[in-house]
């Protein structure tokens, strides 16, 4: 059951006038990085090390392990060809499932360290790869920290060219594509703030500025935290007490309070019109009317 807290009509539009949340599945340690891969949903369940496979079937869900151990595997993504993309927090790195199921790690040291805890990726559609690397994974958040900053990445497809976007951040975090790409959006948890930046041609930033707050009230967990954007450009992001979800000028249009937080989203299904959210240790879904940007 949702709460609808409604702050535009445009939020009605998008989820009806009595939106239906569908609990899929339960027993997980802590679900994060959903993406939808064919026909089945890929999940990690993070302090089990293990990449949940999700599929409906005529005979009901089917829930199998995809990968196990996976590093204690975070974000995760699609690239250009259709492999799996994951951040892995144990190993400390960024690697790619091949066809054949091996695992060709792309990034996990960075000048003279090994990265934190690679947190969320993304891809942009020329192969450039972006990712986070906040230090949720060292224990303490901090033992065995190599890298002086908690940072913002961009890489080569290959994983060959890794390059420093920002050093700034508190706990950057998720990360989204506006429509066209013109834009990036990154979570920033620790000030629970969205940031967006201008992105070139050749995948830097510029003009910085905040897009949205989302701040706790008493009582409520969560931080800004996962990601997507519509093909209209709206934003839904996990935070404070659920999901929110902005217009594309940053004005929030509502924010459904869910009876588990959630820490990451992703669209699925034929039609791209179904958010799956992945929630402590529970996964969701919920039907929208305005289709979602596949991978």
């Amino acid at each position: 059951m949702v709460t609808v807290e409604q702050m535009s009509s445009d939020f009605a539009r998008i989820f009806g006038d009595e939106p239906k949340l569908e609990h899929l599945a339960t027993g997980f340690g802590f679900t994060e990085g959903p993406v939808w891969r064919g026909d089945h949903l890929l999940f990690s369940d993070i302090p089990r090390s293990r990449i949940v496979r999700y599929q409906d079937q005529d005979d009901g869900p089917a829930i199998s392990s995809f990968r196990f151990p996976s590093g204690n595997s975070n974000g995760q993504t699609l690239d250009r060809q259709g492999r799996l993309l994951t951040c892995e927090h144990s190993n400390r790195r960024v690697t790619r499932t091949e066809p054949d199921g091996s695992v060709t790690v792309l990034a996990s040291r960075f000048e003279v360290g090994l990265l934190n805890s690679p947190n969320d990726v993304i891809v942009r559609s020329d192969g450039l790869i972006y990712f986070t690397d906040p230090p949720y994974g060292l224990p303490n958040h901090s033992r065995d920290k190599q890298q002086a900053f908690n940072g913002v990445f961009r890489m080569a497809p290959d994983g060959e060219e890794l390059t420093l976007l920002l050093d700034s951040y508190a706990r950057p975090n998720g990360l989204a594509f506006s429509p066209d790409e013109s834009r990036l959006y990154i979570a920033d948890s620790q000030p629970k703030l969205i940031m967006v930046y201008d992105v070139l041609a050749d995948g830097s930033l510029q003009n910085e500025r905040t897009f949205a707050e989302l701040p706790a009230v008493e009582g409520e967990e969560g931080v800004p935290d996962g990601m997507k954007v519509d093909s209209e450009g709206n934003v839904y992001a996990t935070g404070p007490g659920g999901l929110w979800v902005f217009a594309p000028d940053g004005a929030q249009l509502g924010r459904l309070r869910m009876p588990t937080v959630p820490a990451n989203c992703a669209w699925g299904d034929a039609d791209s019109r179904s958010l799956y959210l992945t929630a402590r240790t529970e996964l969701y879904r919920i039907r929208v009317n305005v289709a979602g940007i596949p991978i």
